[in-house]
Protein backbone atom coordinates (compact mmCIF):
# COMPACT_ATOMS: atom_id res chain seq x y z
CA UNK A 1 0.00 0.00 0.00
CA UNK A 2 1.57 3.53 -1.12
CA UNK A 3 1.95 5.97 1.92
CA UNK A 4 0.61 8.98 -0.61
CA UNK A 5 -2.53 8.72 -3.04
CA UNK A 6 -1.24 11.54 -4.99
CA UNK A 7 1.64 13.99 -4.02
CA UNK A 8 4.39 14.31 -1.86
CA UNK A 9 1.69 16.11 0.52
CA UNK A 10 -1.83 14.87 -0.12
CA UNK A 11 -3.68 11.73 1.69
CA UNK A 12 -1.01 10.74 4.02
CA UNK A 13 -1.78 7.44 5.60
CA UNK A 14 -0.70 8.53 8.68
CA UNK A 15 -0.63 4.80 10.76
CA UNK A 16 2.31 4.32 7.80
CA UNK A 17 4.19 8.01 7.75
CA UNK A 18 3.77 8.77 11.80
CA UNK A 19 7.02 8.67 13.33
CA UNK A 20 6.49 10.23 16.34
CA UNK A 21 6.06 8.52 20.15
CA UNK A 22 3.57 10.52 20.91
CA UNK A 23 1.31 10.13 18.52
CA UNK A 24 -0.82 6.80 18.00
CA UNK A 25 -2.90 6.44 14.68
CA UNK A 26 -5.14 3.26 13.76
CA UNK A 27 -5.45 2.16 10.35
CA UNK A 28 -6.51 3.87 7.37
CA UNK A 29 -6.72 7.39 8.71
CA UNK A 30 -5.03 9.71 6.40
CA UNK A 31 -4.35 13.78 6.10
CA UNK A 32 -4.94 15.53 2.99
CA UNK A 33 -2.12 18.04 3.57
CA UNK A 34 -2.61 19.20 -0.03
CA UNK A 35 -3.11 23.53 0.70
CA UNK A 36 -0.48 23.11 3.34
CA UNK A 37 2.69 21.97 2.31
CA UNK A 38 4.06 20.17 5.23
CA UNK A 39 3.29 16.33 6.81
CA UNK A 40 1.06 15.65 9.53
CA UNK A 41 3.44 16.07 12.44
CA UNK A 42 3.97 19.76 11.18
CA UNK A 43 0.09 20.10 12.85
CA UNK A 44 0.75 18.60 15.86
CA UNK A 45 2.10 21.68 18.13
CA UNK A 46 4.00 21.63 20.98
CA UNK A 47 4.53 17.77 21.31
CA UNK A 48 7.91 17.07 22.45
CA UNK A 49 8.93 13.61 21.30
CA UNK A 50 11.79 13.69 23.69
CA UNK A 51 9.80 13.39 26.57
CA UNK A 52 7.25 10.15 26.63
CA UNK A 53 6.09 11.46 29.91
CA UNK A 54 3.73 14.17 27.79
CA UNK A 55 0.10 14.36 27.22
CA UNK A 56 -0.37 12.17 24.06
CA UNK A 57 -2.48 12.50 20.53
CA UNK A 58 -4.03 9.73 19.83
CA UNK A 59 -6.45 8.89 16.85
CA UNK A 60 -8.96 6.20 15.54
CA UNK A 61 -9.45 4.30 12.54
CA UNK A 62 -11.08 5.85 8.94
CA UNK A 63 -10.57 9.45 9.97
CA UNK A 64 -10.30 12.20 7.69
CA UNK A 65 -8.41 15.19 8.74
CA UNK A 66 -8.50 18.65 6.33
CA UNK A 67 -5.17 20.21 5.17
CA UNK A 68 -4.11 22.90 7.67
CA UNK A 69 -5.47 21.41 10.88
CA UNK A 70 -3.85 21.65 14.01
CA UNK A 71 -3.56 19.68 17.49
CA UNK A 72 -2.77 22.25 20.26
CA UNK A 73 -0.57 20.08 22.81
CA UNK A 74 1.07 20.56 25.57
CA UNK A 75 -2.21 21.66 28.06
CA UNK A 76 -1.72 24.90 28.82
CA UNK A 77 1.90 25.65 28.29
CA UNK A 78 2.68 26.76 31.42
CA UNK A 79 0.08 29.98 31.37
CA UNK A 80 -1.35 29.43 34.58
CA UNK A 81 -5.23 31.22 35.27
CA UNK A 82 -5.24 30.62 38.18
CA UNK A 83 -2.38 32.39 39.27
CA UNK A 84 -1.99 36.53 39.78
CA UNK A 85 0.04 36.50 36.75
CA UNK A 86 -0.46 34.23 33.68
CA UNK A 87 3.52 35.08 32.41
CA UNK A 88 5.75 31.60 32.21
CA UNK A 89 8.72 32.95 34.40
CA UNK A 90 10.26 29.62 34.94
CA UNK A 91 11.29 30.30 31.35
CA UNK A 92 13.99 33.03 32.95
CA UNK A 93 14.81 30.88 36.04
CA UNK A 94 18.47 32.25 35.93
CA UNK A 95 16.96 35.93 36.57
CA UNK A 96 13.72 34.55 38.72
CA UNK A 97 15.14 32.31 40.40
CA UNK A 98 12.35 31.16 43.03
CA UNK A 99 9.84 30.69 39.36
CA UNK A 100 7.93 28.28 39.54
CA UNK A 101 7.13 25.75 37.04
CA UNK A 102 3.89 26.25 35.59
CA UNK A 103 3.08 23.36 33.33
CA UNK A 104 -0.10 21.80 33.98
CA UNK A 105 -1.05 18.75 32.04
CA UNK A 106 -4.74 18.85 29.96
CA UNK A 107 -4.14 14.86 29.33
CA UNK A 108 -4.69 13.08 25.91
CA UNK A 109 -6.11 14.27 23.47
CA UNK A 110 -8.51 11.45 21.92
CA UNK A 111 -9.71 11.33 18.31
CA UNK A 112 -12.38 8.70 18.27
CA UNK A 113 -13.22 6.41 14.91
CA UNK A 114 -14.35 7.64 11.57
CA UNK A 115 -13.96 11.64 12.58
CA UNK A 116 -13.92 13.91 9.85
CA UNK A 117 -11.92 17.22 11.15
CA UNK A 118 -12.09 19.90 8.56
CA UNK A 119 -9.36 22.14 6.90
CA UNK A 120 -7.74 24.47 9.02
CA UNK A 121 -9.65 23.39 12.41
CA UNK A 122 -8.20 23.21 15.64
CA UNK A 123 -8.60 20.78 18.62
CA UNK A 124 -7.37 22.21 21.85
CA UNK A 125 -5.32 19.73 24.28
CA UNK A 126 -7.13 17.23 26.54
CA UNK A 127 -10.46 17.11 24.12
CA UNK A 128 -11.88 14.02 23.02
CA UNK A 129 -13.79 14.04 19.69
CA UNK A 130 -16.43 10.89 20.10
CA UNK A 131 -16.41 8.17 16.99
CA UNK A 132 -18.55 9.04 13.65
CA UNK A 133 -18.49 13.14 14.84
CA UNK A 134 -17.37 15.93 12.01
CA UNK A 135 -15.47 18.84 13.12
CA UNK A 136 -16.67 22.00 10.62
CA UNK A 137 -13.60 23.98 8.87
CA UNK A 138 -12.08 26.32 11.17
CA UNK A 139 -13.46 25.25 13.90
CA UNK A 140 -11.52 25.74 17.96
CA UNK A 141 -12.55 22.71 19.31
CA UNK A 142 -12.45 23.78 23.16
CA UNK A 143 -14.19 20.65 25.10
CA UNK A 144 -15.09 17.29 24.52
CA UNK A 145 -17.35 16.12 21.02
CA UNK A 146 -20.23 13.74 21.24
CA UNK A 147 -20.31 10.99 18.71
CA UNK A 148 -22.02 11.13 15.59
CA UNK A 149 -22.68 14.53 16.06
CA UNK A 150 -21.62 17.76 14.24
CA UNK A 151 -19.68 20.78 15.89
CA UNK A 152 -18.78 24.33 13.98
CA UNK A 153 -17.45 27.66 15.04
CA UNK A 154 -15.29 29.47 17.54
CA UNK A 155 -15.29 27.72 19.84
CA UNK A 156 -17.00 25.12 18.39
CA UNK A 157 -20.98 24.28 19.48
CA UNK A 158 -23.17 21.62 18.57
CA UNK A 159 -24.58 22.43 14.69
CA UNK A 160 -26.97 19.18 14.24
CA UNK A 161 -26.49 15.68 15.72
CA UNK A 162 -26.33 13.06 12.40
CA UNK A 163 -28.28 10.17 13.55
CA UNK A 164 -31.07 9.61 16.23
CA UNK A 165 -30.05 8.40 19.50
CA UNK A 166 -31.13 4.93 19.12
CA UNK A 167 -29.27 4.77 15.82
CA UNK A 168 -25.95 6.05 16.92
CA UNK A 169 -25.96 3.49 20.33
CA UNK A 170 -26.34 0.88 17.53
CA UNK A 171 -23.42 2.08 15.47
CA UNK A 172 -21.22 2.45 18.42
CA UNK A 173 -21.92 -0.68 19.41
CA UNK A 174 -21.49 -2.35 15.60
CA UNK A 175 -18.03 -0.16 15.01
CA UNK A 176 -17.79 -1.38 11.65
CA UNK A 177 -14.32 0.40 11.94
CA UNK A 178 -13.07 -2.80 13.85
CA UNK A 179 -14.01 -5.19 11.32
CA UNK A 180 -11.37 -6.84 9.14
CA UNK A 181 -10.43 -5.37 6.00
CA UNK A 182 -12.38 -8.67 3.62
CA UNK A 183 -15.44 -7.94 6.03
CA UNK A 184 -15.60 -4.04 5.60
CA UNK A 185 -14.87 -4.74 1.95
CA UNK A 186 -18.10 -6.87 1.93
CA UNK A 187 -20.04 -4.22 3.72
CA UNK A 188 -18.75 -1.66 1.55
CA UNK A 189 -22.09 -0.99 -0.31
CA UNK A 190 -23.61 -0.29 2.89
CA UNK A 191 -21.10 1.56 4.50
CA UNK A 192 -21.72 3.88 1.74
CA UNK A 193 -25.25 4.36 1.80
CA UNK A 194 -27.67 6.23 3.68
CA UNK A 195 -29.01 1.91 4.74
CA UNK A 196 -27.70 2.03 8.50
CA UNK A 197 -30.56 -0.77 9.10
CA UNK A 198 -29.09 -2.97 6.19
CA UNK A 199 -25.57 -2.17 7.72
CA UNK A 200 -26.48 -3.14 11.23
CA UNK A 201 -29.07 -6.40 9.92
CA UNK A 202 -25.68 -7.56 7.96
CA UNK A 203 -24.10 -8.01 11.49
CA UNK A 204 -27.04 -9.95 12.96
CA UNK A 205 -28.04 -6.67 15.19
Amino acid sequence: MENYFENEFSSQLLSQTINHPNISVGAFSYYSGYHHKHSFEGCVHYLDKRNKGVDKLIIGKYCSIGSGAVFMMAGNQGHRLDWVSTFPFYFQANIFKSSQNAYKKSGDTQVGDDVWIGSEAMIMAGVNIGSGAVIAARSVVTRDVLPYTVVGGNPAELIRERFDAHTVAQLLKLQWWNWTEEEVKTAMPLICSEDIYGLLALNGD
